[in-house]
């Protein structure tokens, strides 16, 4: 009895320090992955001439906001913006999680007629596409997105991996005695959608509204493409605009004098494109840890093949 005592301790012992070994590789890789964001935010408020004397630092040598006083300097502009890709990230991630989801779940059934069918449509969509110019004219001739709320929203209605990824997770998920025990009780195929499938899949599906919230929240490509009302402009392109502008006028700057001189020489360049950073991204990272308890899960089920 001695010697298993002492060998439980040994093992305890010995695990105590594996433990704690892991448990600073994780620390060390957590700091790793948050300081270049803390530097981020600090260089974005540091002053531009302290910037250029002492370079980069986690904690400000001058605290100055005036990058972010030079972003907001164009007014109602960046809170329409903000509202614009609020309305298109949630607008667009409710409608593409709907549509994926009704499309992942019959050819997920065994008792469908169709199912080769459909999945081997979608699988040719992953090869084979139009192209970009064939996209834009069948945006703007056909489905009329030019300078429209849609034109944000519909091209990413539908991800073709990301249908696969819902198709596996429903059938690993939803067994198929379920589905039949529901039909005998007299449930439609919608009821049972909503009331049975739906709710028991919720952490594939949240992985993928996380995936889709991204993309709309950092997409600016499809508001150059179809937008050309500033009204409509989501924050990403705006952004986009604003360092376009600024390194414009950087790089002509020997070639305006006067006040606009004075001005340029005061322009925070480093510091803007870092406050644009955080403008652009602070949302998501504390939107994040509303997804995170579903998000594993939702990866390593909806990864089986099957």
């Amino acid at each position: 009895m001695g010697k298993e005592q002492t060998e439980f301790n040994r093992l305890s012992a010995v695990s105590a320090k594996t433990n704690a070994i892991l448990n600073i590789i994780l620390l060390g890789y957590a700091l790793v992955c948050i300081l270049p964001l803390v530097l981020v935010i600090s260089v974005s408020l540091t002053d531009e001439s302290t910037l250029a004397l002492y370079g980069y630092r986690f904690f400000p040598k001058k605290f100055s906001i005036y990058a972010y006083e030079f972003i907001f300097s164009t007014g109602s502009q960046v809170v329409s913006a903000y509202g614009i890709t609020i309305l298109v990230t949630v607008l667009g991630t409710i409608l593409s999680i709907l549509i994926m989801a009704l499309y992942a779940y019959p050819i997920s059934r065994r008792d469908f007629k169709y199912k080769n069918f459909f999945t081997f449509f979608l699988i040719f969509t992953m090869l084979f596409n139009g192209g970009m110019v064939s996209t834009y004219l069948i945006g703007v001739n056909v489905l009329k997105l030019k300078d429209s709320i849609w034109g944000l929203i519909f091209p990413y209605l539908m991800n073709a991996f990301w249908v696969i990824i819902l198709r596996t997770f429903f059938k690993t998920n939803i067994p198929d005695s379920l589905i039949e025990a529901a039909r005998i009780d007299g449930a439609g195929e919608f009821t049972i959608f909503f009331r049975i499938v739906m709710p028991l899949a919720l952490p594939g599906l949240a992985t993928i509204a996380l995936f889709a919230t991204l993309q709309y929240w950092n997409d600016w490509f499809l508001a150059a493409l179809y937008i050309n009302d500033p009204k409509l402009v989501p924050l990403p392109y705006l952004l986009y605009q604003v360092q376009t502008s600024m390194q414009y006028l950087l790089q002509n700057s020997s070639n305006i004098g006067g006040m606009s001189g004075d001005i340029l020489s005061k322009m925070p360049s480093e510091a803007a494109r870092m406050a644009m950073v955080v403008i652009g991204v602070g949302p998501i990272v504390l939107t994040f840890p509303f997804f995170q308890k579903y998000l594993v899960k939702g990866l390593t089920v909806g990864a089986i093949k099957g």
